[in-house]
């Protein structure tokens, strides 16, 4: 793959055989984001875990401190006795059946986030195949499965991310824009760490964190000690 000219400078500026402290990495990649827009700073978390199966699966949800720089859309199903909490909470679309017939039918996904009261489900789960490929089905362990629809869609506004593993048990999670500065994304950073070595399912045996990287959308990746996290 042949790469442009400011990556190259970047990549040069990062020395590959080292592990760096999360600051000085997150600097770096700040520095290497050099796109006409605020690129976007994305942790890389490698896990010594197996997701085929069941009791190995890393899963949730949390509020980073410093949001992630986006505006999120969301998208709330519920009872029509929940709609004006919904909205007040600041939920760009709210409803019921209409929304799940304007999915099917017109292939309509202008959202980011999408909420459901447990009531709900039952209409919901006839979109896994629509929302499930992209991420995007509520989830109790991530909160968008809720009674309090209002307060789901309050933390989302306000920068909750969901964690989960890929196929490579690799979790990939933005924590912020390069216009946040190091700071602000370290403390992102170090709250996403904590959620996640919290989740260490005890069904494993061995080294549980793997690798971490960061990389900002059009960056290098820029390798972190994870001695501090422990194992």
């Amino acid at each position: 793959m042949k790469h442009g000219k400011k990556y190259i400078e970047s990549e040069k500026a990062v020395d590959k055989t080292k592990l760096y402290d999360a600051p000085e990495a997150l600097d770096l990649a700040c520095s290497g984001a050099k796109a006409k827009f605020d690129e976007t700073i994305e942790a890389h978390i490698r896990l010594g875990v197996d997701s085929r199966y069941a009791d190995q699966q890393v899963r949730g949800a949390v509020v980073l401190p410093n949001g992630t720089g986006k505006n999120v859309r969301v998208c709330v199903f519920c009872k029509e006795d929940k709609y004006d909490d919904a909205k007040a909470a600041g939920a760009e679309y709210v409803g019921g059946m209409d929304l799940v017939e304007k999915i099917q039918k017109e292939n309509w996904m202008d959202f980011d986030v999408v909420v459901a009261s447990p009531d709900m489900m039952g209409i919901v789960g006839r979109l896994g195949k629509i929302l499930g490929p992209r991420g995007l089905m509520p989830n109790p362990k991530a909160g968008t499965v809720t009674p309090d629809v209002a307060k789901a869609v309050t933390e989302a506004k306000a920068g909750k991310i969901e964690y989960r593993l890929d196929k490579s048990n690799i979790i990939h999670c933005p924590i912020g824009k390069a216009s946040f500065g190091k700071d602000k994304l370290n403390e992102n950073l170090e709250v996403l760490m904590d959620a996640v070595i919290k989740a260490r399912p005890s069904a494993l045996k061995g080294q549980y964190l793997k690798s971490l990287t960061v990389a900002s959308t059009m960056g290098i990746g820029i390798k972190l000690s994870i001695a501090k996290y422990g194992n």
